[in-house]
């Protein structure tokens, strides 16, 4: 039974190290998230939070920042089913 556990808990770990590789190659050595159950919206900042008041939603249900040297965060929308 221990080994059941332990076996289900392993695979509960390995779906967070799947992201890994891409978390990694974001442009930021530091991230803040912040995640909105009720309105199912993931919020990555590469600096630190600050409001973003001329946004672009993408078409894939992603909101970016307009043109700048470097991007500061994105929103995800509908983040659970990604």
């Amino acid at each position: 039974m221990r080994m059941q556990n332990e076996n289900r808990q392993a695979k509960g770990h390995c779906r967070y190290l799947k992201a890994v590789r891409q978390l990694i190659k974001l442009p930021a050595q530091q991230m803040w998230t912040d995640y909105d159950e009720g309105a199912d919206v993931l919020y990555l900042s590469f600096r630190k939070p600050q409001r973003a008041t001329d946004s672009v939603m993408r078409d894939i249900g992603i909101i970016v920042p307009p043109a700048v040297r470097k991007m500061f965060g994105l929103t995800i929308l509908d983040a659970s089913t990604r």
